[in-house]
């Protein structure tokens, strides 16, 4: 790789960061401020006053949005590092798993937690299970990369051991 295609990788890279940057904080305070800051402040001034399971339900129903949201942080995070020169091996086996992980607890809470939780607030009604293929998706797909960034780990291991016996 030329030094100006590198120039330019590291560019985009950092691109990547502010956008996803921009992102999270743009979406998650918009979900901030639908799910939690305006029903509370509503219900604190009096005005249509929601009830405390209301927001209760409605903060559980936003929790994978946060932690897709997340996901995205830790790739702008992982775009960053490499924007400043951070060897890529370390950094992609990092941000496989920590993505993984956000995206298979979403995709789980989704699908499980959501319904049964709601099911439990609102006195039993419901299913027991919420047919998201979306969540469904991201939670595989985060099962999928968390488990490569393990096998990419630990291969970075091995080829650690055999460079020291060389």
């Amino acid at each position: 790789m030329s030094h100006d295609d590198l120039a330019r990788f590291r560019a985009r890279c950092r691109q990547f960061q502010l956008l996803a940057r921009f992102m999270v904080i743009s979406v998650g305070s918009l979900l901030a401020l639908m799910h939690l800051i305006a029903p509370v402040w509503l219900r604190l001034r009096g005005d249509a006053v929601p009830y405390t399971w209301d927001i209760v339900s409605s903060v559980i129903w936003v929790m994978p949005a946060v932690c897709y949201l997340a996901a995205v942080w830790m790739i702008g995070r992982a775009m960053g590092q490499l924007s400043k020169g951070r060897l890529i091996q370390p950094t992609l086996v990092m941000a496989l798993r920590n993505v993984g992980l956000a995206l298979g607890i979403g995709g789980v809470w989704s699908v499980f937690v959501v319904t049964n939780l709601t099911r439990i607030i609102q006195g039993g009604q419901g299913g027991w299970l919420h047919f998201d293929v979306s969540g469904m998706t991201l939670g595989m797909i985060g099962g999928a990369l968390f488990l490569l960034g393990r096998v990419l780990g630990q291969a970075a291991d091995v080829q650690a051991e055999l460079d020291e016996m060389i």
